[in-house]
């Protein structure tokens, strides 16, 4: 056990991650430190744009520890983004109100993916996210965990080719389909870059690392295991320090794949339901979420019975959370609801 879990004064989050057994299920929630919060939006006001916001390093662990203070959860997340990985690697963006992230220059080329930094020397150019873990660290003072993460490489990879959000990401899939040896090179760059920053993140503070996937739905089953597992993978593989969370938005088909890497936790859509998934995992990884966010917009009763019916179904050794990030326009008393539904439930 490390120092860090040692001054921990709630450590049931790490504890079932590591499966180990609980009382009860620990919840936090994706997107928990954002604008279902009245104080985050209080916050964020003070930025001209999100990402002047990201580079503020006290505003960023400012709004990581809000949650915790409002909620009660059990851990808190860094608030950060998945897209500072390519910025960090030369690929700036744009966040565009109401429309998303937009890259003025995408990957197309051999010549593309030579430019780009890579590895320690990318790792370099996020300092300020570190310096945000440092001082989430010390105000937190052991009050709960703090989880670090970042995309997986080929959620970042879609993005640095498409060069915005995307219903199918058709430029970034014909890319897998024409250039399959560039697309290997630029995903080998993208995980040395992660592996780098997230090691990083570890020697910061971060207690456990969670991996988005976020388009891993609108993959084959074939072009996921060749173009997406194996990366993730090298990934799992290479942090040995923490538990790491594997959260593969729409890879049902993929989960046994999952299941076989070399990582603890493994986060669940809506579009599975509890005892198919442990079917298929088999007893080793714990599991987490899955509830779909739309049912907080439920009445209260509904939502209470909502949440205790999804941790008797999947029973120990699950971490409670939403199959997706909450949404911003939810009843913040309803979001209460369901956390206090969970922390009050006993095995």
């Amino acid at each position: 056990m490390t120092e860090t879990e040692t001054t921990l004064q709630n450590d049931i989050f790490l504890r079932v991650a590591k499966g180990e057994s609980t009382d009860r299920p620990p919840i936090w929630l994706m997107r928990q430190a954002g604008r279902v919060l009245p104080q985050y939006r209080a916050l964020r006001a003070q930025f001209a744009g999100f990402r002047e916001f990201l580079f503020h390093p006290a505003a960023a662990a400012e709004a990581t520890i809000q949650p915790i203070d409002e909620l009660g959860v059990d851990a808190a997340i860094i608030f950060s983004d998945i897209l500072v990985v390519p910025e960090a690697m030369g690929l700036p963006y744009d966040m565009v109100e109401k429309r998303g992230p937009l890259f003025p220059k995408t990957i197309q080329t051999a010549q593309d993916i030579a430019d780009l930094i890579s590895g320690e020397a990318a790792a370099d150019n996020m300092e300020y996210v570190y310096e945000a873990l440092r001082i989430t660290k010390r105000e937190l003072n052991g009050r709960v965990p703090l989880i670090g993460f970042a995309g997986a490489p080929w959620t970042i990879f879609a993005y640095m080719v498409e060069g915005q959000g995307s219903k199918t990401f058709a430029k970034a899939k014909q890319f897998l389909y024409r250039e399959p040896v560039l697309s290997h090179l630029l995903l080998e760059r993208i995980t040395d870059t992660t592996i780098a920053y997230l090691k990083r993140k570890i020697a910061n503070g971060a207690d456990l690392i969670q991996l988005f996937d976020s388009w891993a739905g609108i993959l084959s089953p074939a072009q996921y295991r060749e173009f997406a597992t194996r990366y993730i993978s090298k990934i799992c593989d290479a942090l040995t320090e923490v538990p790491v969370t594997v959260f593969s938005k729409g890879a049902w088909f993929a989960l046994e794949d999952i299941a076989a890497l070399n990582c603890q936790v493994i986060g669940l859509d809506w579009n599975i339901t509890p005892q198919e998934a442990r079917a298929r995992v088999g007893e080793r990884p714990v599991l987490q979420g899955n509830l779909d966010p739309c049912f907080l917009y439920a009445d209260h009763d509904t939502i209470r019975a909502g949440a205790l019916q999804m941790v008797q179904d999947f029973g120990p050794k699950h971490i409670v959370n939403l199959g997706h990030g909450l949404y911003p326009d939810l009843d913040l008393e309803s979001v209460r609801v369901f956390v206090d539904t969970i922390k009050t439930y006993r095995y």
